[in-house]
């Protein structure tokens, strides 16, 4: 039978919490396991890693192979470096110096770690006030050219009214004039109609005249010639 060291899941629903098992390699994930060896959970800051360094080294010493997330979580602990020691014939006092120089790395590269954190923690926030400031000011910028447009767009239309009044008054002005003008038209064409009344009762007068002297002349004649007649009788 051929056993794999590898996690089984456990906790409520988008809450995981994983135990390190030794399973047979034909079981589900989870299903049946021989041992907990271990507990994993994700959710912690920083991750909780709980390991039973026996345990793991008797199933790892008799051919029981870890999973890829359970190695990890075995370097993470130092167990694997403990083994690789043991392994290369160290005495137990080395492996214990060895195993402290670790542990103090590990801590000063956490450490680290967490400043670079923090320290990305602050410049995000010095971002984000940056980006309200710079947000605030240019609302205010775009209320002064509100107002500002606001001001032309007013001083457009004084304008626009003051033209139109002047153009109400033009129009005004012409009409008047326009009226003004018929009226002097009306009175000369009154003028040359009184004029062409009297040329045309002249014209008629002379013919009646003309008349009255032609009948006054045959009527002398007529007298003369009748003297005549009665001188000669």
């Amino acid at each position: 039978m051929s056993v794999k060291l590898r996690l089984r899941r456990m906790g409520k629903k988008k809450q995981p919490i994983y135990k390190v098992v030794a399973a047979d390699t034909r079981s589900p994930r989870d299903g049946k396991f021989i041992e907990a060896v271990g507990l994993y959970n994700p959710l912690t800051d920083p991750h909780t890693i709980e390991i039973k360094e026996d345990r793991v080294l008797y199933w790892l010493d008799n051919g029981a192979q870890p999973t890829n997330t359970v190695k990890s979580l075995l370097r993470q602990k130092g167990i694997t470096l403990k083994r690789e020691l043991g392994k290369k014939g160290l005495d137990a006092e080395k492996v214990e110096a060895e195993m402290e120089n670790w542990r103090k790395l590990k801590e000063a590269s956490s450490k680290k770690k967490s400043v670079k954190k923090k320290s990305k923690k602050q410049a995000a926030v010095e971002k984000t006030k940056e980006t309200v400031v710079e947000e605030k000011s240019a609302e205010t910028v775009a209320e002064e050219k509100t107002e500002e447009t606001v001001a032309e767009e007013k001083t457009e239309e004084t304008v626009a009214e003051e033209k139109t009044e002047e153009t109400v008054a033009e129009e005004k002005s012409a009409e008047t004039v326009v009226e003004e003008k018929p009226v002097e038209t009306v009175v000369e064409e009154k003028s040359e109609e009184t004029v062409v009344e009297k040329v045309d009762s002249k014209e008629e007068s002379k013919p009646e005249e003309k008349a009255i002297t032609e009948e006054g002349t045959t009527e002398v004649k007529g007298a003369a010639s009748e003297e005549n007649d009665t001188e000669k009788e």
